[in-house]
């Protein structure tokens, strides 16, 4: 499909696909959500990074904090331990993304060849982020954010979810520019499922009007996987299944947002996303 014309806005280091980006999560954690730790190691995560590339993934992120809702902070010395041989090992094998709120941690992670850094803040949690990505010149994805884990889901109060999310992204566009970095440099993301209920329909409204937030005029990466408003969709009556028993309406999504002009959705499981986001840009070459 890389014959296919320009579909998205440039992102620095990153050539036009003519299809969706799929980018793959490795949890260098003890307590993700999704995997409940099981790439903690250093040797299975970098196994699993280069399982993940084999898979057809574009974009392997490696964070060393997790960020589901009510998960507490780690020491930066100790996430900078988790990630820092792994994106290092990884680099070599294809494009990595650090996935963190600390600027010194994007700043040894970029040195150790990630091309991209992905903030959940979106540069709001250190003030030196957006310093840092003006001077590198990195690729750097502007995640819309309310607080921290530990409370966000007590933020989660909109008027209208879908202009106020667009409206603060905006205005984290408009800072970090202001900061010195370039727009080509940027990527925005809705933040699904932070701040975002999952028993209301802020996520599904978000993605269901994913073309106001691409209306900004930068790529947009979307990240639902295994989330639990899907866990919430598919439990109807009952409890909702375990993250690893999402990956089917993950799927969905990902075959949803990338037919609506998403940039890039950050997903698990990923071979039916490598194949979905196929689906979607011949849908879309359709006259």
């Amino acid at each position: 499909m890389s014959d296919l014309p320009p579909a998205f806005p440039p992102v620095r280091g990153f050539p036009d696909l003519g299809r969706c980006r799929v980018m793959g999560v490795l949890n260098v954690t003890p307590d993700s959500f999704s995997d409940g730790g099981r790439w903690f190691d250093h040797g299975r995560a970098v196994e699993h990074g280069r399982a993940l590339f084999a898979a057809g993934v574009d974009i392997v992120d490696v964070g060393g904090e997790s960020t589901r809702p009510g998960a507490l902070r780690v020491d930066p010395s100790e996430e900078l331990r988790r990630v820092l041989p792994v994106v290092r090992e990884l680099a070599a094998a294809g494009a990595v993304s650090i996935d963190t709120m600390h600027s010194k941690i994007a700043q040894h992670a970029v040195e150790a060849g990630a091309v991209l850094v992905n903030d959940v803040s979106g540069g709001l949690a250190d003030p030196a982020m957006a310093p840092f990505v003006a001077a590198s010149g990195i690729a750097y994805v502007v995640m819309h954010w309310r607080g921290h884990s530990v409370d966000m889901q007590t933020r989660a109060v909109y008027d209208d979810v879908v202009d106020d999310v667009r409206r603060e992204l905006r205005d984290r566009i408009d800072a970090i520019v202001d900061a010195g970095v370039d727009p080509e440099q940027l990527v925005i993301d809705p933040g699904i499922g932070f701040a975002k209920r999952p028993d209301s329909g802020h996520n599904w409204a978000l993605l269901k009007h994913l073309d106001q937030l691409v209306g900004l005029g930068r790529p947009v990466l979307v990240g639902a996987s295994r989330k639990a408003f899907l866990g919430h969709l598919l439990a109807g009556d009952g409890e909702p299944p375990p993250a690893a028993e999402r990956d089917h309406a993950s799927a969905a999504v990902t075959a949803l947002v990338a037919a609506g002009g998403a940039w890039g959705v950050r997903v698990h499981e990923v071979a039916a996303d490598v194949d979905a986001v196929r689906v979607a840009a011949r849908w879309r070459a359709q006259p």
